[in-house]
Order: C-alpha cells, then sequence, then structure tokens
C-alpha cells in the first residue's frame, strides 16, 4: 500500500433478522468481490443480527464466533475488516465495533450514543471513549449510527482523516443520514464514510441504504444504488486531502472544548 493512498470497500446488504450463522455465510460470499487491493472493508452496523434490543439472546463473547469470522476473513482477505456486533462483558451488553487487522490485531469501539427512541439505553451500556486507529499513515475515527447526529462528538481535532459511520438507519429519516454525513465531511475537513443496511427488520423497519463515500469539501465520491445488496469502492488520497487543508486550514479557528 502506498501511504498517501486508501481503498476502501463498503459493503450494503440485507441482514437476516437476528440470524447470526447465516449472516456470516452470506458475508463470507460477500467479501469474496471485494478488490484484492482493498486495504478496509466496512459492514453495516450490527451486521450478524440486525439492529436488535435481544441483547441477552444474540450476545457473544469477544472469543465468540463472530469476532473468530472477522479474524478468518481479515486474513483471508488480507484486509482490515469493520463491522459493529453486540458482545456481552462483565455482564454488560455493548454495540460493539470491531476493527479488525489481517494479523489478528484489533481494537474496538463501544457505541456512546444509544438510540432511545428504539429503547437501545435500556438494553446495551454506553462507550466512553472514542478510537482512532492507524491504517498506514491514514487516521481513521470509526464511529455508529446514532452518533451522527452528535457534531461535537464526531469534532475533528486534526486528528484523524477518515470519519466513518456503520449504521442501521431507517428510510423515514434518510435526508437526515444524507444531509448529516455531508456536514461532517465539510465541518471536519475529513472524508465521511456513511455504510448503511438495506431491506427491512424484525420490527417493520425498512432500510433504503444510502452508503456514501463523501470527499472532505462534502462532494459525493461513491453511492450505492437504494435498496440493493451493493459494494461500493473508492480510492481515497492523503495528498489531496492534506493539500485542501493546508489551503484552506479552517481547524485553526476552530473553538477549542473539551468533553466532560
Amino acid at each position: 500500500m502506498k501511504d498517501n493512498i486508501l481503498n476502501i470497500s463498503c459493503v450494503q446488504s440485507n441482514i437476516e433478522w437476528e440470524n447470526i450463522d447465516k449472516n456470516l455465510n452470506n458475508f463470507s460470499e460477500i467479501l469474496n468481490d471485494i478488490p484484492e487491493q482493498t486495504h478496509l472493508v466496512v459492514l453495516p452496523e450490527m451486521f450478524t443480527t440486525g439492529f436488535s434490543m435481544n441483547s441477552t439472546q444474540l450476545a457473544e463473547s469477544m472469543t465468540g464466533k463472530s469476532f473468530v469470522w472477522m479474524k478468518q476473513q481479515a486474513l483471508k482477505h488480507n484486509t482490515t475488516l469493520l463491522g459493529s456486533i453486540i458482545v456481552s462483558e462483565n455482564n454488560n451488553y455493548y454495540n460493539r465495533c470491531i476493527v479488525m487487522f489481517p494479523n489478528g490485531k484489533y481494537y474496538t469501539y463501544d457505541k456512546a450514543h444509544l438510540f432511545r427512541m428504539g429503547q437501545e439505553h435500556k438494553d446495551y451500556t454506553k462507550g466512553k471513549s472514542k478510537i482512532i486507529f492507524k491504517q498506514d499513515a491514514w487516521r481513521i475515527c470509526p464511529l455508529i449510527c446514532y452518533d451522527l447526529r452528535f457534531p461535537v462528538w464526531s469534532r475533528n481535532c486534526n486528528n484523524y482523516d477518515v470519519l466513518i459511520y456503520i449504521a442501521s438507519w431507517p428510510e423515514s429519516r434518510r435526508d437526515v443520514w444524507n444531509t448529516l454525513l455531508k456536514a461532517r465531511a465539510i465541518e471536519n475537513q475529513a472524508y465521511v464514510i456513511g455504510v448503511n443496511r438495506v431491506g427491512s427488520d424484525g420490527e417493520g423497519i425498512s432500510y433504503a441504504g444510502d452508503t456514501t463515500i463523501i470527499d472532505p469539501k462534502g462532494e459525493i465520491i461513491a453511492k450505492a444504488k437504494d435498496h440493493h445488496n451493493e459494494i461500493i469502492n473508492a480510492k481515497l488520497s492523503l495528498i489531496y486531502l492534506n493539500a485542501f487543508r493546508e489551503k484552506f486550514p479552517v481547524f485553526l479557528d476552530a473553538d477549542k472544548f473539551d468533553l466532560l
């Protein structure tokens, strides 16, 4: 990999409701279509179950089948794999994003903003801190769905280059999703990736997808078709990003703040 280029693949797919085994099999097939040169593959939120509040029945440990699957697939395809699953740990349940590298090293991020309108705050424990991981020269910040509505949490303090949101974002609020993704790219002068599912879940909620890759000026680089299972790919340039930031250094005038 050239340090200044990041090849990213985003998987927009239907998810079988609360069926871990079937979803793992489906995504195993999907990953066979990922371009060989891909450095990072992004899957939707709760890609093994759908956005379920049935945490007690569906949660896995960090040595469970979904974690092992991610480790195997990252190694098999020689790519970093990112997606969230339901995890049980220390008598708590988490909507946990796992970033798995081909060498078995991994990072985790627990969703900080739990979607109370869907009762997520009653079934899961919120995360308390963000992570920023390195993919060669790239600094990448993964967040989850409802986090998108909170710009302070997403704020770039000149410490990341790519902001990723994995989601189960309903079709009924798709305009909000599309608007806020562009806003986050513009205000943070970063590439923004939004990966959402399609189909409908066991609660009868419909998802249109709107998986999108946006450049730091707010321009759409790639976008998946509505309601279609699809992989979209893009080549991101760190040289382009840094040149734009140098020419138009908005971050130098950003307000200082602390998260309490």
